[in-house]
C-alpha cells in the first residue's frame, strides 16, 4: 500500500468516525418539517411539539413522554431569500420515546398541525442522509422481491435472504456477498453494475454543527 492509499484510508476512517460521533449526538433528535412560520410565533418549539404529539397520536399510551432536553428552529434566523419554512429540532432525553413517536408517524403516514401537512423524521448528519439515499434503489427492488429490507441505524441496509437476516453498510460488501448467491446476484445485477461505473466521490471530513440551547422557549 503506497502513501496515497494510506492517506485515503486514513481520511475515510476519520470521516466515518466524525459521522458516527455526530449521529450519536443526534440519536435522540426528531426533525419537524413543513411547519409554517406563522404557527411558531408566540409559542415555544417544545410546546408545539407536545401539541403535535397529543393531537396526532392520542392513543400512543398513558405513559407521559420523557422531558424535552432541547428544542429550536434551524437555521436560527429566517433567510428572506427562502420561501420554505425552517425546520424544528427536538432533542428528547430517551431514545425509546423518539422511536415510539417515529413509529407512530410511519404508521399514520399523514401528520398535520392545524390542518397543515408536516413530517416527523429522524435527524441525521448530511453524510448519513446521503449514505441512506444511496441505498434507495436497492431498497425499492428488494421490497418488490419480498426481501423485507429496512434501515438499521444509522445507514445499514438489512434484509432477509434464504431465511437469514443480512445487513451491510457498503455496496461493495453487498456485491461480494451477492457474487456467492446467484439468485440475489440476478436481482441486484443491474443496480450493482451501474454502481461500479460511478466515479468515486472525494473523501471529505464532515463539518459538524451544534444544536445549542439558543432559542429554546
Amino acid at each position: 500500500m503506497d502513501a496515497e492509499q494510506k492517506r485515503e484510508k486514513r481520511m475515510k476512517k476519520n470521516e466515518e468516525s466524525f459521522r458516527e460521533l455526530w449521529d450519536n449526538i443526534k440519536h435522540t433528535n426528531i426533525r419537524i418539517i413543513g411547519m409554517p412560520e406563522g404557527e411558531k410565533r408566540g409559542k415555544g418549539t417544545g410546546k408545539i411539539f407536545q401539541e403535535i404529539v397529543a393531537k396526532n397520536f392520542p392513543n400512543m399510551g398513558k405513559e407521559p413522554l420523557t422531558q424535552i432536553q432541547e428544542a429550536q428552529q434551524v437555521p436560527y434566523k429566517i433567510n428572506p431569500r427562502r420561501n420554505t419554512p425552517r425546520h424544528i429540532l427536538i432533542k428528547l432525553t430517551k431514545i425509546k420515546d423518539k422511536e415510539k413517536i417515529l413509529k407512530a408517524a410511519r404508521e399514520k403516514k399523514h401528520i398535520t398541525c392545524k390542518g397543515t401537512p408536516i413530517r416527523l423524521l429522524a435527524d441525521f448528519s448530511a453524510e448519513t442522509l446521503q449514505a441512506r439515499r444511496e441505498w434507495h434503489d436497492i431498497l425499492h427492488v428488494m421490497k418488490g422481491k419480498s426481501l423485507q429490507p429496512r434501515f438499521l441505524y444509522p445507514a445499514r441496509l438489512s434484509f432477509r435472504f434464504e431465511g437469514e437476516i443480512k445487513s451491510f453498510t457498503e455496496k461493495q460488501k453487498l456485491s461480494e456477498f451477492s457474487n456467492t448467491k446467484p439468485a440475489l446476484q440476478q436481482i441486484l445485477k443491474e443496480l450493482l453494475s451501474a454502481e461500479k461505473k460511478k466515479p468515486q466521490p472525494e473523501t471529505k471530513i464532515p463539518q459538524m454543527t451544534r444544536l445549542t440551547r439558543k432559542g429554546i422557549q
